[in-house]
Formats: C-alpha cells, structure tokens, sequence
C-alpha cells in the first residue's frame, strides 16, 4: 500500500457493526530482559537500565513505537534523567505476531534551559522544580511535539521532538496538592486536597485531530475520599491554549488492594480504553495473590463537567462517564511460558498500533517493571529482584549477581536469609512483558486515528515528494 494511502486509511472512521461481546484476541507476548540497556550511555541501574512500559504509543503519521519509562529505579530517592524511548518491532501483519524488540532512540526529558528533568521528589516539598515522574505519553498529530503527563505535580508538559520543554500545561487549582487552599505540598502525603501522593495524571490520551488532551488521575483525590475513594477525574485540555476546559468523574471498580487506572487511550474524541488494575502479581515488592488487570470502554459524552464540583466524601450523584461494565480486555487472561503463568503486577501501557492486512487493528499492552529493583524505604541502598518462573520465589540480592540475598514472601515482606548453597538456577531479573492483541474492526467500533493538520499533511507529502525526486536523481545518476 502506498504511503499516502496509508493516510488516508488512517484518516477514516471504522463504522463495522458491533459484535456482542467482541473483544481483541491474545496474539503472542514478548518477555524482554531487565538488564536491557537504552541508548543513553548510561551503564548502570540507575544511567541506563530499561524501566520499559509506564505508557506506550503509536505515532501512526511515522510509524513510530514509543515506551515511557517513569521516575527511575530509585523510588523518587535518587538523581535519575527521565525519558523516553523509541523502539521497533518485527509485526507479522497476517497474524498480529510480534518479534525483535529493539531500542531506537532514547531522548533524555530536559527544561527549556536544557537542565535534565529528575525523577528525585521535589525538595523542598513545596516547590515543584525540576522534579519530573512521567506517567503518560502521547505524540500532538499537529506539530509532533511529545505531551506527556507526570505524578508530582500533578502535571502535563509539551516537549519538542528533542525532549526540550516548549510549555507547562495550567493545571486546574483542585487538583494541585495542598495543606491548605494556595499552600502546595508536593512529596509528604500530609495534604488535606488534591491529588494523593503518587497518584497524580497517571493516564494521557490525545484526540484524533489534536485538539485535546485528556489527563487522568490515578486515583481519587485526598479530599474525595483518598484511598477509600472509587472516583477518578479525567481532566481535558485545550492543546492550542494549554488550559483546562473540563473535568469528568470515572468510577473504578473498587478502592481496596492499592486499586488505580494506568492508561487511557483514545478511539475518537469522546470515546476511551481504561486500563484499571490493582497493586497484586509479579513485582518487584508486591503481593502475589488475587490479581486485576482490565481495560474498560468509556465515553465522556453527556457526562457532567465537574471542574467547579468537589465529590463530598467521594459521593458523586450526577452523570459520570459512562462505562461498559463488561471489561473490554482482561490482561491477566493470558500468561507467557518465561514467567511460569504468573501475571505482572504493573500492567501501565496500552496502545492501538497499525491495520493489519486484514483490516483489524494490532494492540500492544505492556507491564512497568520497576527496573526489577527494590529499596528500603527512605534509604538510597538498592537491590536486584529475582524470581523463578512456575514457582513464583522471589529472592532480593545485592545489584549485579547473586550475593546477600534474603527471600521475598508471596506478601512482598523480607523474611530470611538464603540458605549457604542456596540452588539460583531458573532465577531472573524480573522481565518487563509486551502483549500483542489483534483488535477487528468490531472490536474497536468508532476509532480514528490520529490525522495531521491539513497544512501539516501537505507539508509531509512536499517531504515525501522531495524525497521521491531525490531517489529518482540519484537512481538516475
């Protein structure tokens, strides 16, 4: 198929009929070394080591794979430079299978005075700085800047294709953490409103011209119920202003077991995938038992814009978004042989990558591994995690091999010391996990893909067109 083509098929809207019950098949998985190295430079744990997928996304207008990684293995406790990386994959475009991952490109996050952006907490606590906790991540169809959305603040910055910052995002007033109204308290969780601590804009989406972007919060706010609440907001921006132009409560499934959303993906302008889970499975720290993993289809027509509204106790009686109570995609459904069955804890990434030959959609989901690292809380000392798959034992050792390990209990506490000759065969690095899901066109019902500017369109066919008379200069020469 012609480039161009290719355009115009990604400008249409599917309108197949949808099928009950449709929902995107399991393809294959990938599971993908902890010790993988980006391109940085870096060759340490906290200089260079993947932390894969805390979001991924699909530039359909370059076909281009992007993997956000969060805040670094440090726990918000050590310098790390934040960023991104652009990968490839081998896509079977017959089955959807997936293959070959490899890093691109790794652009390092930077201010506009070129000062990288730290994945250390703030400190002071009330002064935001530098400090950058990436979360979500979309590509702007008009310009090609990178949006992204971050935990501290909570925040959404624009970046050039560079990394460089072009512009902050004016983040509503109810949602900036406080102690009181205009004191800002961006680390302690000693806030009494606005976003809990780690849990700011975990999820970013991007409509299909670019107009908006819609940010979403982890979980329900300090004063609407904090860890008790079951209601979210999704928080949608004006790409051209920077300004927030509405708020929308979404309503999770339950509040208990450290229960959140880790992305939102757009499949037009008022139609969404959520992907809501808990904190149980294979991390790095975590409880082994009772694992959640869902996507769920949501849709923000007709539901009230609450940007003036608090959710008293997190009790909301107007129009949330509405939600297919049906998941549309259960993520720990499916189980690769690399990891005994088990199901990741930290299933953060989601996205609707290129049309396949036959018309249906490949989708990838993809697990933040945490880079496979565990700290003692307030202490800069860090350690290797390993697990062996099918049996689900966990041991903690010294980085880089297998000395002064201690066991990890299914409830992610320490308990004791490995026996002397303790067998470490079958032991790994956490791996971070990319799934492959072929998605038809029943199954995505209404999706747009992104599409450029009209302007832009006609400058990348300019491009595309020097480039054509370029090649056929030099074939002639």
């Amino acid at each position: 198929m012609r480039l161009i083509d290719r355009f115009l098929v990604a400008a249409l809207t599917l309108t197949a009929a949808s099928a009950a019950g449709a929902t995107p098949a399991f393809v294959n998985g990938l599971a993908l070394p902890a010790t993988l190295l980006d391109l940085s430079g870096g060759a340490t744990v906290n200089t260079g080591r993947v932390g894969y997928f805390s979001d991924i996304y699909y530039d359909n207008l370059r076909n281009e794979w992007w993997a956000l990684s969060d805040r670094g293995p440090g726990g918000g406790t050590l310098d790390y430079a934040t960023r991104v990386q652009r990968f490839t994959i081998d896509v079977n475009t017959s089955t959807g299978a997936i293959s070959n991952f490899q890093i691109q490109q790794t652009v390092l996050f930077a201010d506009t005075a070129g000062q990288a952006l730290n994945g250390k907490a703030p400190s002071p606590a009330n002064v935001l700085g530098g400090s950058f906790d990436p979360e979500g991540f979309v590509i702007n169809p008009k310009n090609g800047n990178m949006i992204v959305s971050d935990e501290y603040g909570a925040s959404v910055f624009e970046f050039d294709r560079n990394g460089k910052l072009v512009r902050e995002y004016v983040i509503p007033e109810n949602i900036k953490p406080t102690t009181a109204p205009g004191v800002y308290n961006y680390d302690p969780d000693a806030n009494t409103a606005g976003r809990r601590i780690n849990r700011g804009f975990e999820g970013l989406a991007i409509s299909p011209d670019g107009s908006f972007a819609y940010a979403m919060l982890q979980s329900a706010m300090v004063n609407e119920g904090g860890g008790n609440g079951v209601y979210n907001r999704i928080v949608k921006f004006d790409t051209s202003t920077g300004q927030a132009v509405g708020q929308y409560a979404y309503k999770m499934e339950a509040a208990n077991q450290g229960r959140g959303i880790s992305a939102l993906v757009a499949i037009n302008d008022h139609e969404f995938l959520v992907l809501e889970r808990n904190n149980r499975g294979i991390g790095s720290g975590s409880e082994l038992t009772t694992q959640n993993k869902k996507v769920y289809k949501i849709d923000i027509a007709g539901a009230d814009d609450i940007s003036g509204i608090e959710l008293t106790n997190g009790v909301f009686a107007g129009n949330a978004v509405t939600k297919v109570a049906t998941p549309y995609l259960d993520l720990g459904a499916d189980t690769l042989a690399a990891l005994g069955g088990a199901v990741p804890e930290k299933w953060e990434g989601l996205a609707i990558g290129p049309q396949l030959d036959d018309g249906s959609f490949l989708m990838l989901a993809g697990t933040d591994n945490d880079y496979s690292v565990s700290q003692i809380a307030g202490s800069a000392t860090q350690y290797d995690v390993y697990f062996k798959a099918g049996t689900n034992s966990r041991i903690q050792c010294d980085i880089g091999g297998f000395a002064n390990c201690v066991v990890m209990n299914a409830n992610g506490s320490l308990g004791a010391a490995v026996a002397a000759g303790f067998d470490t065969t079958g032991y790994t690095l956490i791996p971070g996990v990319l799934h492959a899901y072929k998605a038809s066109a029943a199954d995505l019902v209404g999706y747009t893909a992104p599409v450029p500017e009209p302007q832009t369109y006609a400058l990348m066919l300019a491009g595309l067109g020097a480039i054509g008379w370029v090649a056929r200069r030099r074939r002639r020469g």
